[in-house]
């Protein structure tokens, strides 16, 4: 009789581990891709609509980052358009570079295009939307009026004003891409009326990618509102927003165009998880 207990017992575990694994999130990575540099040659001017930053040039990274869900993948951000590659491109304020285009660091990971399930936009800006029409099989996944604004000649996500085109806008509210809560979308808005930062929550700790709600170290410390923001009181509240929830969830906060925060991920091609 002892022996039919015992068989019970240890198939009740088993059923409650094969349970507890249906249940248990996707481990979580992250990589940062360089998607970019470019020098601004007035960053007060540019930046700064109080005249609060250091004038003169200053170097700033186009920072892109790769995010694995399990066997899922989402791309934040593609950076400078990969036509530059190998150049200087004068665009007036800023001279940007590009040494490899994302497709070429995606197979230093062995994956192709094809493998990215989400494309992630922070904003509607060039300098963060030049490769994404290189994952038109993606689903895109950018602030709807941001989107709606990045219609014309020029526009970048072609692929997806076509019909069937897998699309999720963000419309006024948090997203959690995965369905799981471990990688959450914020509505951030005020660099541009869609705009978006990132939460991942790695096991290893919570990490806040800022799109471009910060530009550099000084912007954040100075809560410092470049003068072509579409608004300056939302771009204000966004940054309150931000630094509660970095407080609350202990995240570590990369700024995207700081060169002084590559280091807080591991260098290409490791992940942190």
């Amino acid at each position: 009789m002892k022996r039919y207990v015992t068989l019970g017992i240890s198939a009740a575990l088993a059923l409650a581990a094969g349970a507890s694994a249906q249940t248990r999130s996707p481990q979580l990575g992250i990589v940062r891709l360089d998607c970019g540099n470019g020098t601004v040659k007035n960053f007060n001017a540019f930046f700064s609509d109080t005249n609060e930053y250091p004038a003169g040039p200053r170097v700033i990274t186009d920072s892109c980052y790769l995010i694995r869900h399990g066997q899922d993948y989402l791309l934040w951000d593609t950076g400078f358009p990969a036509a530059i590659k190998g150049k200087a491109n004068d665009m007036g304020a800023i001279v940007a570079r590009l040494d490899k285009t994302i497709p070429e660091q995606l197979a230093t990971l062995r994956l192709k295009p094809a493998d990215i399930d989400v494309v992630g936009i922070s904003h509607m800006h060039g300098d963060h939307v030049g490769q994404a029409a290189d994952f038109p099989g993606a689903k895109l996944l950018i602030g709807e009026k941001d989107l709606e604004m990045s219609k014309g000649p020029k526009d970048p996500f072609g692929p997806w004003r076509m019909a069937n085109a897998k699309v999720q806008p963000m419309e006024g509210t948090d997203i959690d891409v995965f369905g799981d809560g471990s990688v959450i979308a914020l509505n951030l808005p005020g660099h541009t009326p869609g705009h978006m930062a990132l939460m991942v929550k790695l096991a290893s700790g919570n990490v806040m990618l800022s799109g471009d709600l910060y530009h550099a170290t000084i912007a954040r410390q100075l809560k410092g509102v470049p003068p072509f923001n579409t608004s300056r009181a939302e771009t204000l509240a966004s940054i309150d927003r931000f630094e509660r929830l970095a407080r609350s969830y202990r995240a570590k906060v990369i700024i995207q165009h700081e060169p002084g925060d590559i280091g807080k991920l591991p260098p290409f091609p490791r992940e942190a998880q």
